[in-house]
């Protein structure tokens, strides 16, 4: 019997703690992924539409903490539709072969004042590297906003081959700003 007992409040406390982690949730409303390149010295903006994150992250528990996000690459926009165009082509995303992005942590370290450096790989146009995130994080009642910029070579992905990879046409920094709205997130 006790032994019964024992492993029914096990699961218990189990369950109540993943409950915690399942109530965490992106929400599209006030969550973007902007990308911004230099065309010939101009900077140009783009953004992804579409994305998607799981977010199991307990600030006082940062090593059973896991991130991952999704990105549609046929979501990216430059407002300019001869330019979106072009982004599905093998050249650029070749979203035939790789539809997707994404990022999957593998630590998270706190550096103090809601800051923190998410460690992981980041994978795009079947290009894995391991990079570091920088995050901010700003609570404001239920939600969490994280944001951060993450500055990356596009010449390392692949991205822009062929011709395009003349960087004088179009740099080889990008940086990819973002925010992400979360709910669940515990007290900071």
């Amino acid at each position: 019997m006790s032994r019964l007992l024992n492993l029914s409040l096990a699961a218990l406390a189990l369950g109540s703690s993943l409950g915690a982690y399942a109530d965490q949730k992106l929400l599209p409303a006030g969550s973007e992924i902007v990308f911004v390149s230099k065309q010939m010295g101009v900077p140009v903006e783009g953004r992804f539409k579409k994305f998607d994150g799981q977010v199991s992250f307990d600030p006082a528990k940062l090593d059973a903490s896991k991130i991952s996000f999704t990105v549609d690459m046929a979501s990216a926009t430059l407002g300019v539709p001869e330019t979106d165009a072009e982004l599905p082509k093998p050249t650029w995303f070749n979203l035939g072969k790789f539809p997707q992005a994404s990022f999957v942590s593998s630590g998270v370290k706190a550096l103090g004042g809601g800051k923190y450096d998410v460690a992981g790989k980041l994978t795009i146009k079947g290009q894995a590297r391991d990079v570091v995130v920088p995050v901010t994080m700003v609570q404001t009642g239920a939600n969490t906003v994280a944001s951060g910029v993450l500055p990356i070579k596009r010449l390392t992905f692949k991205i822009g081959e062929g011709e395009w990879a003349d960087t004088s046409m179009v740099a080889d920094d990008v940086q990819v700003k973002f925010k992400f709205n979360l709910t669940g997130v515990g007290k900071l």
